[in-house]
């Protein structure tokens, strides 16, 4: 998710707007855009919503900057402040929801493509069976899986002990285990015809 050269830039950038350089915050923006619109996009699973969702967050992230104890790298703190922010929002005004029983079956995917499209369909079905868990369990796994943070990053993002992430990633793992082979089932046609 970062480099050290992320964090070294981060570092000198906040330092530069505390300084009274408003336009260092640029740099910031520039790195995290993507990944808090992708973020962002992994809760709500709505473009548009996800990028208001994410210019929020720069914003409550520029008002707080002072407010960073620098314990953790810059991108942990901001990333726990999306991810709360998201999560608050996503409360206020849900995302439109869909259960796992909606998620359509993919089609005979035996295809000329070399099988594109059917991994491109069973990744779909993957995240839309993710987005289609309890909150709790949806947002532990897109912060370890999608985001590539670890336990102890992801505990930090979510306000959770690192056990309860720990939990939360395993129940939903199993939930998604039970589910995920009926949806990715392909209904073979016969062979004989």
């Amino acid at each position: 998710m970062r480099t050290n050269s992320n964090a070294a830039d981060d570092q000198a950038d906040v330092e530069r707007v505390l300084a009274g350089n408003v336009s260092a915050f640029e740099g910031i923006v520039r790195r995290w855009q993507t990944p808090l619109v992708n973020l962002a996009y992994r809760f709500c699973q709505d473009r548009g919503r996800s990028e208001d969702m994410a210019q929020e967050a720069f914003l409550r992230a520029y008002r707080g900057l002072g407010q960073w104890r620098k314990d953790a790298v810059f991108s942990t703190w901001l990333f726990a402040l999306a991810t709360n922010l998201y999560r608050s929002e996503l409360r206020r005004i849900p995302a439109r929801t869909v259960s796992l029983e909606d998620i359509a079956e993919p089609l005979d995917t035996r295809t000329s493509d070399g099988g594109l499209d059917r991994d491109y369909d069973r990744d779909m079905t993957v995240r839309r069976s993710v987005s289609a868990l309890p909150a709790k369990y949806r947002e532990a796994l897109i912060l370890f899986y999608f985001h590539d943070m670890d336990i102890g990053t992801a505990a930090r993002s979510l306000g959770l002990p690192e056990g309860t992430v720990k939990a939360r990633l395993f129940r939903g793992r199993e939930i998604l285990r039970s589910k995920l082979p009926q949806l990715l089932a392909v209904p073979r046609l016969k062979e004989a015809l």
